[in-house]
């Protein structure tokens, strides 16, 4: 918020300022859960702490940038955005239950066969329709409560496989793909990399302070405070979504999207390399 100082309250630059802010919320552990696993330690308490806290850290990321998409549009106001919020999710959880009960019963009757994932696809496809068509919120909220959903029936694993076929396959490129016709790397001027600068250090340091502080009063060692810390500053793909979503709602410019890029893989490289010396100073590291 610092970058775009002090904006009035509810202008256009407030509202770039706080979606800064959200995709610094987004985490993505899973270069973290592999270096713990290459280690050993991922089902420690370090391990399962971070695991934990990412869960409660992307649900927290996906309601920030509901609300921050939704303030946006001009011809709403903060109670409709908190009102269609709570009726999405209150929405949600009814048709939740209702879909579990369908799914089980078809996982029941139909066990390890493709209608399954593609019944899956469709059900993330359509949740994510009716979030950003009928309640004014982000299709990836939509998309996030349907994983929650999948995730609950026997053959989830299943269904993983096979969504991660058609991800590697077709969704992942096309995605990065997209993202790499959005990013302007002509633009990229003197300010924007010092911009750039600031916004990975932020992005590193805010993790490491803000995560290992609360670990550290809820009693966990100065070094593994430390740990749970530098294990939650990774981002990835759910920042870039996020971006993604502001690129499309006018809260990000092409040119900023450099910054993220240039988060990512500070993080992505800095936390394995981090995390291994930790743990080699207490004499843990083992081979899984």
């Amino acid at each position: 918020m610092l970058y775009y100082g002090m904006s009035p309250w509810g202008s256009e630059e407030f509202y770039k300022a706080v979606f800064v802010g959200t995709i610094l919320t987004a985490t993505s552990v899973s270069i973290t859960v592999q270096s713990l696993k290459e280690m050993g330690k991922l089902k420690g308490k370090v391990g399962t702490t971070i695991l934990s806290a990412a869960i409660i850290d992307d649900i927290i990321g996906i309601i920030v940038l509901t609300f921050v998409i939704g303030f946006k549009n001009p011809d709403s106001n903060p109670g409709t955005v908190v009102v269609n919020t709570v009726l999405f999710f209150v929405a949600a959880l009814v048709v939740g239950f209702l879909s579990y009960k369908l799914f089980k019963y078809v996982d029941k009757r139909y066990p390890h066969t493709r209608r399954i994932p593609i019944a899956g696809l469709a059900y993330c496809f359509l949740l994510s329709y009716a979030a950003e068509r009928y309640f004014g919120i982000a299709d990836i909220t939509g998309a996030y409560v349907a994983g929650i959903i999948l995730c609950s029936i026997k053959d989830s694993d299943y269904i993983e496989r096979k969504v991660d076929v058609n991800s590697y396959m077709l969704f992942g490129p096309v995605f990065f793909a997209s993202i790499g016709l959005k990013t302007n790397v002509e633009s990229v001027t003197g300010s924007i990399l010092l911009f750039s600068l600031g916004f990975v250090l932020v992005g590193l340091i805010s993790k490491i302070v803000g995560c290992g502080l609360m670990a550290k009063l809820c009693r966990f060692r100065l070094n593994d405070s430390l740990k749970i810390g530098i294990g939650m500053m990774t981002r990835g793909e759910v920042a870039l979504i996020v971006a993604q979503k502001g690129l499309s709602a006018g809260l990000l410019e092409p040119v900023y999207f450099t910054s993220v890029i240039l988060l990512i893989i500070v993080s992505s490289i800095a936390t394995p390399i981090l995390l291994k010396v930790l743990y080699s100073k207490d004499g843990e590291v083992q081979t899984a």
